[in-house]
């Protein structure tokens, strides 16, 4: 197509229309400006400014002139929320729900926030209504995550685990923490006066279902780790001591570092079958390939009851000297003074005195070998006390049990069946 010189006439044209078009949307601009009250801008400098307190003030003036102003009334609300102020924080939002012109969206975006405010005010009766009144709309997810850590908190664990269903049916994800809700219903049961085996055994399978569905998505053995621990305790409470040692030992391979948390009884369940020297050498053995400081304890515990101080500190000291430990050390003081052994020990002399002189001086060495042990404890167990605790992984909160759910922040399976000191 061949170029026209009218054509041109069409170039000034546009650059009036676009000099125009900037004027107006200008003097806009400047309208809507001088529209806004004072203590707006005031506001906005003060955040400018890092004055967070002067600034809500400010605020707080502009939505007193201007009740309309629904954005303003959002952004303050989550304001006096972060801050702690909830009784502000619910007013803001309950002023905006009585308004009968609000836009439906933004009436289901009040729903929401003034249920967090609820939630975290401690108000979990009315956070739990809110949130329902919102289940039906695009903040429905939100809600009912927030619905099941309300019934995490009560030990509602039956809501807990219809609300983890229906938040399954809305998003494809892995709740690890629905194993955990099956075995509190487990342990509830087996709790019960009289004990409910029934229940417990009910709720264990339901357990292991959903055990089996993380493991599809690589989920953790800790899980299986608890539904063990609690078939074990159920077999036990059945008067199954045969089971109960399967259930126990079964620990051992799927999750060694948790054998920490079953040594005991698993030796115990050994006992109840005649087979303690069976038991000592299974701990032994496992001991040697995953070592820890509770298998420790209880294999040299075992060992000094079964075979003597000789062989026992025998073992301790291979023990100690592969695995430096002072909680180690200081157990293994704790049991010979609660056993009354001052005797220094030789590990290379055998158990009857060689001569009279050395079964004649024997009671000297008893009296300094006992005050050294005493002294000695006393002061490796004044420092072991920080070291004898479990750490969680998410808080840092630390107890001297060991919980598969943090008492801190509420998180599930964030404790290692580990001592600090064994970490650091």
């Amino acid at each position: 197509m061949d170029f026209q010189p009218w054509w041109l006439i069409f170039v000034p044209l546009l650059f009036a229309l676009g000099w125009i078009a900037a004027r107006v949307d200008f003097r806009q601009m400047l309208s809507e400006s001088r529209s806004l009250p004072k203590s707006y801008f005031k506001g906005l400098n003060f955040l400018l400014n890092e004055e967070p307190d002067r600034a809500i003030d400010a605020f707080v003036e502009v939505a007193k002139l201007d009740p309309e102003t629904t954005e303003l009334h959002f952004a303050l609300g989550s304001l006096f929320r972060r801050r702690g102020e909830m009784e502000r924080a619910i007013r803001v939002h309950q002023s905006l729900l009585a308004r009968s012109d609000l836009p439906q969206a933004d009436r289901e975006a009040a729903q929401h926030e003034i249920a967090q405010d609820f939630l975290k005010a401690g108000m979990l009766d009315r956070a739990e209504q809110a949130f329902e009144a919102v289940l039906d709309t695009r903040y429905a997810v939100p809600a009912i995550r927030a619905l099941i850590r309300i019934y995490e908190s009560v030990h509602d664990w039956p809501r807990a685990i219809d609300s983890v269903k229906r938040l399954r049916a809305l998003v494809d994800e892995p709740v690890p923490q629905l194993v955990h809700y099956h075995c509190e219903m487990a342990a509830t049961a087996m709790a019960a006066k009289p004990p409910d085996a029934a229940a417990a055994e009910k709720a264990l399978d339901a357990a292991d279902n959903a055990a089996r569905e993380l493991r599809k998505d690589n989920g953790s053995a800790a899980s299986e780790v608890r539904i063990a621990m609690l078939r074990a305790k159920l077999a036990a409470l059945l008067g199954d001591a045969e089971g109960e040692r399967k259930y126990l030992t079964s620990v051992l391979d799927i999750a060694p570092p948790y054998a920490s948390l079953v040594a005991g009884d698993v030796l115990e369940s050994y006992r109840k079958l005649g087979q303690a020297a069976e038991g000592l050498e299974l701990l032994r053995d496992h001991y040697a390939r995953h070592p820890s400081l509770d298998v420790f304890n209880v294999v040299f515990r075992e060992i000094r009851s079964q075979q003597g101080h000789r062989p026992a500190w025998a073992f301790a000291r291979e023990a100690l000297r592969a695995q430096p430990s002072m909680l180690g050390l200081d157990r293994l003081l704790e049991v010979e003074l609660a056993e009354g052994v001052t005797r220094p020990l030789d590990y290379t002399a055998s158990t009857e005195p060689d001569n009279a002189a050395q079964a004649n001086s024997s009671a000297v060495l008893e009296i300094a070998a006992g005050a050294d042990f005493s002294l000695l404890r006393s002061i490796i167990h004044r420092h072991t006390q920080r070291l004898d605790r479990y750490a969680c992984q998410v808080c840092g909160f630390e107890a001297r049990h060991f919980y598969w759910q943090c008492p801190g922040c509420n998180s599930w399976e964030t404790y290692q069946p580990r001592r600090l000191e064994e970490i650091k």
